[in-house]
């Protein structure tokens, strides 16, 4: 069973920096896509960021130049990291895995920036 536990959220002042971590268990973590997406309260959930097994990333416009995914196979971890932060960052984070076309989804953290 694909399990994924994300870490790593809290309150953090615009300006400031959090790294989030997404640990996957149950999956050939290093054959799979990662991605980072978001969801603000009243809004859909949203791309962040995406890395492909030979660590090829995408970003949403609102993270380029400020957010970094990355992964570490040997620990099957995704990261994200975000500096920079603005209020509008806040949100609650997820990760998410893709296995042989099934997507599976972590239970998410939340990120709160404060102005």
């Amino acid at each position: 069973q694909v399990q994924l536990v994300e870490s790593g959220g809290g309150l953090v002042q615009a300006g400031g920096s959090l790294r989030l971590s997404c640990a996957a268990s149950g999956t050939t973590f290093s054959i799979n896509p990662m991605g980072w997406y978001r969801q603000a309260p009243g809004k859909q959930r949203e791309l962040v960021a995406t890395i492909t097994t030979t660590s090829h990333t995408n970003y949403a416009d609102s993270a380029k130049g400020r957010f970094t995914i990355s992964r570490d196979n040997g620990k099957n971890t995704v990261y994200l990291q975000m500096n920079s932060l603005k209020p509008e960052d806040t949100a609650v984070y997820y990760c998410k895995i893709t296995e042989w076309g099934t997507d599976y989804w972590g239970q998410g953290t939340q990120v709160t920036v404060s102005s």
